[in-house]
């Protein structure tokens, strides 16, 4: 575990002696290495305990995978972001990639940490890195009010889960998470321990985001740079799951009908979100509403606190990583080209960019969650879990899914097919070798996770 910290919190340095023109170049294949090193902790796990390298940092089946994809995004982040990075003086360049690497360890040492004291220090401190993202190299004007809604959504949610901490420090004696699995807290049904119950998964819900508490993201998303939309969508949104599925695990729920509000707005969410994609005329807004959606189905699974349904949770963390990624990048490759986001601007891309078309037709493909794609593989484990737990979640399910994918055809084909060529696309430049990079290494993974899914989950 530390031969792979060490090197992220070395490359800080790194970054601010390297010269100026091996600065992109170095840091990259640096990155690279790391998350090449990082895939060692992808081993099938035949058991559900962790791995500790130390008494501070361990890894399991849950969190060894998005331990992996923050390392390999990395790297990503700086190839996506070295056209925007273009016209930016050399220290700008430093600071934005030694901001990247701060946001990495900050979430490496988030799912690595066996001490709640130590998750909640790295789940804050994830904060700052990417408030400074979203707010310095944010393309519009109204990225300091998207800066202001992502910081202060954050702050109001993570203050209950401080307290409820230390609430449970003072009751347990220890916020270690093997000794609280080890020595589980007993049910109480006092209105304290709701209310505490409650204040222990707000931060984690608004992180998600749960429908309701999701008014920062579009805004977010929209707003941020490359680099910024891809960390949070791929990597941040996944804190939230994963915090659910660790105090779960050393927590009883009060009351077995508590979890209903939240499984509520979490289901409503998917058809709410799924109907605003529709309508949406702003790409990355669409992309982003798309999160929403996906995360309300991990919600739902996390609350259900089954094998079948947590299995399904990290598989749909984990592949929605990954497309969602790969989708606000394809969104990034036409707004460089046009400086539009608008759907009726960047209409048959297909004619001039044909091989780009073939990566916006995969993201789409895996974005339905079409057959063999691991986001299939989560979607049924949880579709399959929430049919068990009650039967009329089918409908509602169901009905999220068909409206997933006719809004994700609608984006394709607004994209690549419909319509004529606007004249202003005529003389825009043609695709790069580094941007079919991106994609591929987007790309690579989801189809190893599909041969070998046992990489991410102990139930195949």
């Amino acid at each position: 575990m530390l031969k792979i910290i060490l090197p992220t919190i070395m490359l800080i340095p790194t970054t601010s002696l390297c010269q100026k023109k091996h600065l992109l170049s170095m840091t990259t294949t640096i990155s690279f290495i790391i998350a090449f090193m990082s895939l060692q902790l992808m081993k099938p796990q035949q058991e559900s305990t962790m791995t500790y390298p130390n008494y501070l940092l361990g890894t399991d089946h849950i969190s060894a995978p998005l331990f992996v994809l923050s390392c390999w995004l990395t790297p990503l982040m700086i190839l996506a972001s070295q056209n925007h990075l273009m016209t930016e003086p050399t220290n700008r360049k430093r600071t934005f990639i030694s901001t990247i690497t701060l946001l990495q360890i900050s979430l490496m040492l988030a799912f690595s940490a066996t001490e709640l004291t130590t998750f909640y220090v790295a789940f804050e401190s994830t904060l700052i890195p990417a408030l400074i993202v979203i707010t310095r190299w944010g393309n519009q004007m109204q990225r300091l009010s998207a800066g202001v809604y992502f910081l202060f959504y954050t702050l109001a949610g993570s203050l209950p889960l401080l307290i409820s901490l230390l609430f449970l420090q003072s009751n347990s004696g220890t916020l270690s998470l093997p000794l609280m699995q080890l020595n589980c807290q007993p049910t109480n049904d006092s209105w304290t321990y709701t209310m505490w119950w409650f204040a222990l998964l707000t931060a984690f819900m608004v992180k998600m985001p749960l429908y309701g508490l999701h008014l920062w993201l579009p805004k977010a998303h929209v707003e941020a740079p490359i680099a910024g939309s891809m960390v949070l969508a791929a990597v941040l949104l996944k804190l939230g799951g994963y915090g659910i599925i660790r105090m779960s695990s050393i927590l009883n729920s009060p009351f077995k009908n508590l979890s209903y509000p939240f499984m509520i707005l979490a289901l409503w969410g998917i058809i709410m979100t799924s109907l605003t994609c529709l309508r949406q005329t702003d790409l990355k807004s669409m992309i982003a509403y798309s999160s929403i959606g996906h995360m309300g189905l991990v919600i739902t699974a996390t609350l259900i606190q089954t094998s079948w349904a947590l299995t399904g949770a990290t598989t749909l963390m984990i592949a929605h990583g990954l497309t969602s990624s790969m989708l606000f990048c394809l969104s990034n490759t036409n707004y460089e080209r046009t400086n539009s986001r608008i759907l009726l601007m960047t209409r048959n891309m297909q004619s001039i960019l044909p091989l780009m078309t073939m990566w916006w037709l995969i993201a789409s493909l895996t974005n339905m969650a079409l057959p063999p794609t691991i986001n299939l593989i989560g979607e049924l484990y949880i579709i399959t879990s929430l049919f068990n737990w009650s039967n009329i979640t089918i409908l509602i399910t169901g009905f999220g899914t068909v409206i997933s994918a006719t809004y994700t055809l609608y984006m394709f084909s607004s994209t690549q097919w419909s319509g004529d060529l606007p004249t202003s696309m005529m003389t825009i430049p043609p695709t790069q070798t580094r941007e079919h990079l991106i994609m591929t290494l987007h790309v690579l993974p989801m189809t190893m996770l599909m041969i070998k899914p046992q990489l991410i989950s102990t139930m195949f």
